[in-house]
């Protein structure tokens, strides 16, 4: 292989990377905007076993991580159209949520000049779906720990 034959991915990466930082610390604020819900809620209750109140609160909590990861896939799509990858919005939409899950068993592949951008955005889910991970588990344990605390009434 001559060095001409590799793809130029200079714009990959232009677009990957600045994409990558907006979406982390977007990520984390929204985290952070849930953690705030989470603890406000868990304050207005007394703490009883495994109580609604928690099942509610991991349940939220992972509603909101899956929207919050479908918007971010929604944002990559964004960019594949406005890059004119030559796929329409459906299809953008479909590879995006393939490449931010590292799923990637959809059957859409983009051309050969973008292809490090979808790598960039399977490492950007790495790191998202990584914060949430953490996040989640965070929040099991407090929900756990909340519901097993002695009531405080007697």
């Amino acid at each position: 292989m001559k060095p001409g034959d590799f793809p130029a991915w200079g714009v990959d990466w232009a677009w990957g990377v600045p994409i990558i930082i907006v979406t982390v610390i977007f990520h984390a604020y929204f985290l952070g905007l849930v953690n705030r819900d989470i603890t406000l809620r868990l304050k207005r209750t007394v703490a009883s076993r495994f109580t609604f109140v928690s099942v509610f609160v991991i349940g939220g909590t992972a509603l909101a991580a899956t929207m919050l990861h479908g918007f971010e896939a929604f944002g990559w799509a964004i960019a594949y159209r406005l890059l004119n990858t030559k796929m329409d919005f459906k299809s953008a939409m479909l590879y995006s949520m393939s490449a931010i899950t590292s799923y990637g068993h959809a059957n859409l592949y983009l051309e050969p000049r973008w292809q490090m951008m979808g790598t960039l955005e399977a490492l950007d889910g790495w790191i998202v779906f990584g914060l949430t991970t953490a996040f989640l588990f965070a929040v099991i344990q407090r929900a756990w720990l909340h519901s097993h605390l002695p009531d405080e009434r007697g």
